[in-house]
């Protein structure tokens, strides 16, 4: 069980699986940049995390913007959507009558990853909702806005322990403060922070080469 003041950021889950150079940069760096694929993603996650909307439509209930977070895993942060759909074996809801299942649903800007990224975000969504409301969910949503359609995700045993897995090595590494060499990949051109990180520069030549290349010259002087 980790404390309050340590936990970190959920989203982070899908930078950690992504690359996990990338999610040092920002999360232990504090470093960032945009490029078009997160400004897109970010007027997405805008749109689904409006806190003020709250949709009741006969036995759905959908909730935008709730703020989750998990002692299990030491991470907090907040669902795109949970749908609470009324069913006889669900949990109770303050303010609403019946009984009611949870149903997280995370969007995405573009399409289904060859990687698990979106699927481990998701699945720590899940846990966290069982902790907060004492319950079990066994599914879950990705939707891509690129197909306009949803993704289902099983939250399989295996998904769940490579899910904490995953946060764990993510709290050993902030522990550490520390960011991991460059192995680069396909997935650098894609990455907003390719100019940050300086892929191709870290592979081929350190620092002080580069500097006495290109400040003072190829000779040094």
């Amino acid at each position: 069980m980790y404390k309050e003041e340590d936990y970190l950021m959920l989203s982070g889950i899908q930078h950690f699986s992504f690359c996990k150079r990338q999610w040092a940069l920002i999360h232990i760096e504090q470093q960032w940049a945009e490029n078009y694929k997160t400004t897109a993603g970010e007027l997405m996650h805008k749109k689904a995390h409006d806190e003020n909307s709250l949709e009741k439509r006969g036995d759905l209930l959908i909730v935008r913007g709730l703020r989750i977070a998990s002692h299990e895993l030491g991470l907090s942060g907040q669902c795109d959507v949970v749908e609470f759909h009324q069913s006889e074996d669900g949990i109770d809801l303050f303010g609403y009558d019946g009984k009611w299942n949870p149903l997280p649903i995370e969007y995405k800007h573009g399409r289904p990853k060859e990687n698990q990224a979106d699927e481990l975000q998701l699945c720590a969504q899940a846990i966290c909702l069982e902790e907060m409301f004492q319950t079990n969910i066994s599914a879950g949503f990705l939707y891509y806005g690129e197909n306009r359609r949803r993704t289902k995700v099983e939250f399989t045993p295996d998904l769940r322990g490579e899910t904490r897995q995953t946060a764990e090595k993510m709290h050993e590494m902030f522990k550490r403060k520390h960011t991991p060499k460059v192995t680069t990949s396909k997935q650098c051109k894609s990455c907003s922070l390719a100019d940050l990180c300086l892929p191709k520069l870290q592979k081929s030549m350190d620092v002080g080469k580069y500097i006495k290349q290109n400040i003072f010259g190829s000779d040094g002087n």
